[in-house]
């Protein structure tokens, strides 16, 4: 057996397998010349952040297991380094590793306020909500200095425009002064994302997102203030965090989130291999149990790209997970995670720029 790669403390993934895109394939070998320098720790990775000018922000969903057809991304790659993250393989298409380049070669779309406010200001356009953060993080470590996602919360709080949030770190908690006046409109709505509340396993799963106990602190926190917010036991893997989904919930509803929703597991393309790599560096004794278990939910594979049941998984165990979900839903009175309707009536299209400035 090969030996697995090093552990980066800080980092999801261990290795930076190339993208399903790229020509070139690249294999170190040793040669025994440099022994002493392969034994030395290896360095860290620096997470480096690129400007992209964005032609477009808003990109349409058609999918019929989403809830929302509107979203928005202001990154892309996610420096929280959440190994099971769905949205990896995405980097491939800019020709980076789904693995370390992921969370450490970010692109920020610095132009996305002035993008958005020409795209909100075409004749044709149909308001919906927004939904913010559906790939990737949208209030991940780098917003604290881009300020990106929030510049695009005060175009549509000016436009009157409905949004949904989903993220992981208590970041959101800055927005607060944006956020209110838009939940007594209606205008938005947020889901943090809490998995399990065992912190070391979530310090090596998702290990640059704000802690569990401190997501369910800013769940408190935006309850308190007015705006209404939802948790998402997301993603549920089977043998590693399953057991923590009631205790989640439960502490979730005491905080003050009014719904729920839950998604398993899901292991699209390049991911397949980042997990089991993971688990063989992470778990290794139970790591052919979790596998067989993800199998079982996915029709003896290790994914199941079926839209019926890609977020939920069929089977037995996959019953199993959606029964013990829905009792815990009803004992603490629970709504479904879409339920909320938002207020589409106010929306206000911004004006377009004039070289002659505003006259009046």
């Amino acid at each position: 057996m090969a030996d697995l790669p090093h552990a980066f403390k800080g980092r999801g993934a261990a290795s930076n397998p190339e993208g399903r895109f790229e020509s070139i394939r690249h294999h170190a070998e040793d040669d025994g010349w440099q022994q002493d320098v392969l034994d030395e720790a290896q360095p860290r990775p620096r997470t480096e952040v690129t400007e992209e000018i964005a032609r477009s922000v808003i990109t349409r969903n058609d999918s019929p297991d989403i809830a929302f057809s509107l979203a928005m991304n202001p990154y892309r790659g996610c420096e929280h380094g959440c190994i099971y993250c769905f949205a990896r393989p995405s980097h491939s298409y800019l020709n980076l590793s789904p693995g370390l380049d992921f969370e450490t070669k970010l692109r920020a779309k610095s132009n996305l306020p002035d993008v958005l406010r020409a795209e909100l200001a075409k004749p044709g356009y149909i308001v919906s909500p927004i939904n913010i953060g559906s790939n990737t993080d949208p209030y991940q470590p780098i917003e604290k200095k881009w300020r990106i996602t929030r510049a695009a919360l005060e175009v549509l709080a000016q436009c009157h425009h409905p949004c949904t949030i989903v993220t992981k770190n208590a970041l959101v908690e800055r927005d607060l002064d944006i956020l209110v006046p838009m939940a007594r409109e209606q205008l938005v709505q947020v889901f943090v994302s809490v998995n399990s509340l065992d912190n070391h396993l979530a310090a090596k799963l998702e290990p640059r997102a704000t802690a569990p106990h401190r997501r369910l602190k800013a769940i408190h926190t935006l309850a308190d203030a007015g705006v209404p917010v939802g948790v998402l036991v997301a993603p549920i893997i089977p043998a590693l965090n399953d057991s923590d989904m009631e205790a989640v919930l439960e502490q979730a509803a005491d905080a003050g989130a009014s719904c729920a929703g839950y998604t398993v597991l899901r292991l699209p393309y390049e991911l397949k291999a980042l997990f089991r790599e993971w688990l063989a560096l992470h778990a290794p004794q139970r790591a052919e149990h979790v596998m067989s278990l993800v199998q079982q939910i996915n029709g003896g594979k290790d994914y199941d790209s079926n839209f019926a049941t890609r977020m939920r998984g069929h089977g037995v165990f996959a019953q199993l997970l959606q029964r013990r979900f829905e009792i815990a839903c009803r004992r603490h009175h629970f709504g479904r995670a879409r339920e909320l309707q938002l207020n589409t009536s106010r929306f206000v299209p911004p004006r377009a720029v004039s070289p002659q400035g505003e006259l009046f």
